[in-house]
């Protein structure tokens, strides 16, 4: 790693088309840890389309490589000079290169040491890659940029006792012995692929295989590797994987194109999973599943996850992006195609309430973490225009903002027109590297619209915040609505790069005083259509009337939260009470309890901010009420909607963040429902009991996340000896990991409300049953560093003592996550408690993960971008801490976040 002060800035403005292209690479492997040889045999051409700087006969051919050994090279056979060929920190030189010609290349990597888990390193034993963002370059000598598409042979050699099992991209061709106890496999990808989608796989691991015939009838070979000792975890990734074949061809008409598809499982990973052409790298925390170990959220995460990155073949690997900053082309069309795919598996195509729990969870995602990045300094657009370090663009703008710009699409077009939007880029760029703008185009050309005002989408940062004014006209029978658009507040960076109105698809319903949805016409329009509708704002304010409106509405705003937009409008309490019981919408009706939830909450703050008694008023308690004893509500949206905001999102809201005032008030508000409910949420328990086999289906999870809800309220409860009892035997007697951790969850609340050891029988007994399960370990480490905590029992001391505890380990980023992670990101009155400890255990956590994986050490380093945005006191201690950082941290990527938040 290269000690980079001054970094350079890439800038989307500045892209040019390769010089050169390659057209097939063989690639030779001779896989020893220590020492792996490589053997590099590509077909150059220099680029007919490239500028004339860069096309000129004669041009040097500049190849990318980082952490290499140079050996050699050759051109068409013919081994280069010492002054024709020069390898340095960044790559390798070559003067003078011809205009077609073969380059042979020799070099060599240390797997073994590789700490960054960047391009080929050795995790229990095993081989493994990662090549996105720019990982290749530190495999061999390439032009390692997406636009440079190649077909790739890769011959794998290895010692068979240690290496038994050898994969790479696309179809096994040939395999056999060598001698010296050694063997081969060679394997070919016949579709041309960037850089940054190969991989190899070696090691002593085992699969579940499945043949299944694909929608025209072709036999498809799919295998799920891992570990021998974890085989019995796989079945559901494999059930994942088979639905979300069968769903790609049946929403979208797209096929699995290999004749094999490979999942494999490693337990150090930098991310959730990688989808290489046909050899899918997973994290395994997103394959290993079963009642024992996973929980219902890891069920379903795996299904989502294992969905994702199968739908990358099409969208992400046969049309790629032309460069990183058209990342959310694959990205955010990815991640919308897993959301749907899981909310039709959650709840079919029509069963709005059932889809609405998925996009409720989506939506609570991003506001609490891509609305914050919006607010800070790492705001940028959905396509960026700049970085230093591109792992570090790899942000909840690109990936969740990204997908709701890809659904505004499907909510202006509807299903069908989505779709025709995407047959069409099929048929245009199938085999290319593409932009955001193409398939924007393809979107509008499909669907005969002009959709250059819809660009701002991808250009401007900031989140858009829509105030809404309504008047009624009686005596015409006439509703008006007002929107204007704006940014408010937004921070500088998002400041720069806003330009002018967007194209906004708002969806608006009308609920007269019984309840119900009233008929919706549009001034101008002969009849109604429907009960919600979608205006389309494209002005900085536009008025929308409604006619034969017989009575004043209450609107409905933003249905389905179609636009990822902060809405303003000031409902009274009783409004959003009648919202919250009645409207057909139902993300808005959620959306009515979180408004009332988060008005009350901040107001609560306020008064701890004072020093004043808190209160909570009756007739919130009394519409919560309302909705936990629905019983004409799904078990898994009363759970969701009894669910108050979270402290990093309330804190979000202040115009100082406060962590001690908020989560003063919500835990007050907390203990006020458990006492004023506890009688339903003992029914509620009992009630939502899920008996006999355990089934990881939607319904029974339902079930359990609202009994287990009621679990956790009754933890805060005056007089915890109820939930103490039940949370005991439920942990005793429990068939699954979900009732299990929710049981010893509650324990730990439950201990520290009423100053009892309850919960370290069970955190013993977890650690034993489960020491040789290094996911559920996780858990446990989470868990402790999550628990609320005391003055006298702080969790950061906690933290600390499990640092030092046999089973962590930096070098894992599942284990650093589950500690270090969960303390600085998910507790957070206890992280920026006031003396500064927390912030000062961040800084000692960055500077030593940027020496082991910087990749890691910059996501950890995040966690104080939004200093600015708090109390002074505790924004003195924040900088100080960035400070430390700033002045000793090596890597682009960590130095990239902390001087764009001290800027």
């Amino acid at each position: 790693m290269s000690d980079t002060v001054n970094p350079a800035v890439i800038r989307r403005a500045d892209y040019a088309a390769p010089a050169f292209l390659i057209d097939s690479v063989a690639l030779e492997f001779d896989l020893v840890p220590e020492r792996t040889i490589v053997k590099s045999t590509m077909r150059v051409r220099r680029n007919p389309d490239a500028g004339a700087a860069h096309g000129a006969p004669g041009a040097r051919l500049e190849l990318m490589g980082e952490a290499l050994e140079f050996i050699g090279a050759a051109i068409d056979g013919k081994a280069l000079p010492e002054g024709a060929v020069r390898a340095h920190e960044h790559g390798l030189t070559i003067e003078h290169a011809p205009d077609a010609f073969t380059l042979t290349i020799e070099s060599a990597c240390d797997a073994g040491a590789n700490t960054t888990l960047s391009g080929l390193y050795v995790s229990s034993g095993n081989f493994f890659t990662q090549c996105e963002a720019e990982g290749f370059r530190r495999i061999t000598y390439f032009l390692d940029r997406p636009d440079v598409m190649a077909t790739y042979t890769v011959t794998l050699r290895a010692d068979k006792a240690a290496y038994p099992v050898l994969l790479s991209n696309g179809n096994l061709i040939e395999e056999g012995e060598l001698p010296d106890g050694r063997h081969f496999a060679k394997w070919e990808d016949p579709f041309k692929k960037p850089s940054y989608l190969f991989a190899l796989v070696a090691g002593k691991l085992v699969s579940i295989d499945e043949r299944i015939r694909s929608g025209s009838g072709k036999e498809k070979l799919l295998q799920v590797w891992v570990e021998p000792h974890d085989l019995d975890k796989t079945r559901h990734a494999m059930d994942s994987l088979i639905h979300s074949i069968r769903w790609d061809e049946e929403r979208f008409g797209l096929e699995l194109d290999l004749d094999r598809f490979m999942i494999v499982a490693v337990s150090d990973f930098n991310m959730g999973a990688m989808e290489n052409k046909g050899l899918n790298i997973f994290n395994t925390k997103y394959v290993l599943a079963n009642q024992e170990t996973a929980t219902d959220t890891d069920f379903g995460n795996i299904e989502a996850v294992v969905g994702h990155e199968y739908f990358h073949n099409w969208t992400g690997n046969r049309v790629t992006c032309r460069d990183w900053f058209q990342l959310s082309l694959k990205e955010g069309l990815t991640v919308f195609r897993d959301q749907e795919f899981s909310a039709d598996m959650q709840g079919g195509a029509t069963d709005e309430a059932a889809r609405a729990v998925k996009r409720i969870e989506d939506v609570r995602v991003l506001r609490q973490m891509q609305f914050a990045e919006d607010a800070g300094p790492m705001a940028h657009p959905v396509r960026p225009e700049s970085f230093v370090e591109i792992n570090n663009f790899y942000t909840m703008t690109v990936y969740e903002k990204g997908a709701e710009v890809v659904r505004m699409y499907q909510t202006l077009f509807g299903r069908e027109g989505f779709r025709r939007g995407m047959d069409l880029y099929f048929k245009r760029h199938d085999g290319q590297a593409v932009t955001c703008d193409d398939f924007r185009h393809a979107m509008a050309d499909a669907n005969g619209r002009d959709l250059a005002q819809f660009e701002r989408w991808y250009s401007q940062a900031g989140t858009p915040r829509i105030s809404v004014r309504t008047a009624y006209d009686a005596v015409a029978q006439r509703y008006s609505v007002t929107l204007a658009q704006g940014y408010g507040d937004a921070s500088n960076a998002a400041r720069e790069t806003q330009k002018g109105p967007l194209l906004i698809p708002f969806a608006i319903g009308l609920i007269g005083r019984d309840g119900k949805d009233i008929a919706l016409r549009l001034e101008g329009e002969a009849e109604a259509k429907g009960t919600t509708r979608v205006i389309e704002l494209t002005e900085q304010e536009q008025t929308f009337t409604f006619v034969d409106v017989k009575e004043a509405p209450l609107p409905s705003l933003l249905r389905n939260f179609s636009a990822p937009v902060i809405v303003e409008y000031d409902y009274t309490n009783d409004e959003l009470a009648f919202l919250l019981a009645h409207d057909s919408d139902p993300f808005n009706r959620w959306e009515a309890g979180q408004r009332l939830a988060t008005r009350e909450l901040l107001a609560l703050a306020a008064r701890a901010q004072a020093g004043e008694p808190l209160a909570l008023d009756d007739s919130t308690v009394a519409a919560f009420s309302r909705v936990l004893t629905d019983e004409t509500l799904s078990p898994a949206f009363r759970d969701l909607a009894m669910m108050l905001p979270s402290e990093s999102y309330l804190a979000e809201q202040m115009a100082e963040a406060d962590p001690a005032a908020v989560h003063a008030a919500r835990q007050f508000a907390r203990k006020r429902l458990a006492n004023a409910l506890k009688r339903d949420w003992l029914s509620i328990y009992e009630s939502h009991a899920t008996p006999g086999a355990y089934e990881p289906s939607p319904e029974a999870a339902g079930h359990r996340a609202l009994k287990n809800l009621a679990l956790a309220y009754l933890a805060e409860a005056d007089d915890p000896a109820d939930a103490i009892r039940l949370a005991n035997a439920q942990y005793d007697n429990a068939n699954n990991m979900t009732d299990r951790a929710a049981a010893l969850a509650a324990l730990l609340a439950a201990s520290a409300s009423a100053g009892t050891d309850a919960a370290e029988r069970a955190l013993e007994d977890f650690y034993r049953r489960f020491e040789q399960e290094p996911l559920v370990i996780d858990k446990w480490f989470a868990l402790q560093a999550t628990q609320r905590g005391s003055a006298q029992r702080p969790v950061i001391d906690i933290v600390r003592k499990l640092m030092a505890h046999p089973a962590f380990t930096l070098r894992n980023p599942n284990r650093a996550r589950s500690l270090i992670f969960s303390f600085c990101a998910a507790n957070p009155s206890q992280f920026h408690s006031a003396d500064g400890s927390g912030y000062a255990f961040w800084a000692e956590q960055v500077v030593a993960l940027d020496a082991l994986n910087p990749q890691v050490a910059a996501r950890l380093a995040r966690s104080l971008e939004l200093w600015r945005r708090y109390t002074p006191a505790l924004r003195e201690k924040m900088r100080e801490a960035l400070e430390r950082v700033a002045g000793q941290v090596k890597s682009r990527d960590v130095r990239e976040i902390v001087e764009k938040a001290l800027a």
